[in-house]
């Protein structure tokens, strides 16, 4: 007979923010994806996001909104990409005590994949650029290689 784990709350939004997280990922890792898989991509990246803003710190907050601007603009929804682009921005910029090197890089990166899905290019160019030079400046190696690998992949839109 096996025995049942019993969760508190706060255990089970964490649970689940990480779980549905991995899963947007590999959904988004997908080579090719069906319309419905990008409508539950979109619904995982929302409930990663909803799970942390019920246990996590700005800090979470800010990479689920950078997440849900990834998503939307690798499924080519510019509005919505722009919107949680710019909630990552802001967010980064709220809780600036709390975010490491490369989130930085990241929300730069979201604001410039977001921009370039939108047709924005000169503001796309002008985010890649300072995304580059602070992906470039992450002290830690592996996250620097992580990240480049990041900024180098994905949908730019006819951003070169």
């Amino acid at each position: 007979m096996t025995e049942d784990k019993t969760f508190t709350l706060a255990e089970a939004h964490k649970h689940f923010a990480i779980k549905t997280n991995g899963e947007t990922w590999q959904l988004l890792e997908k080579k090719e994806r069906t319309s419905i898989e990008d409508e539950i991509l979109i619904h995982l990246a929302h409930a990663s996001c909803y799970h942390w803003l019920q246990v996590g710190t700005g800090l979470h907050h800010q990479r689920a909104e950078w997440l849900l601007s990834h998503t939307y603009a690798e499924i080519g929804i510019a509005d919505a990409a722009l919107k949680h682009a710019k909630l990552c921005r802001d967010l980064t910029e709220e809780f600036k005590d709390l975010m490491q090197d490369f989130d930085i890089a990241y929300s730069h990166e979201a604001m410039a994949r977001a921009c370039a899905c939108a047709g924005e290019l000169s503001d796309a160019l002008l985010h890649r650029q300072k995304a580059e030079a602070m992906g470039h400046a992450i002290a830690d190696e592996k996250d620097r290689k992580i990240f480049m690998l990041d900024l180098n992949s994905g949908k730019w839109y006819g951003l070169n």
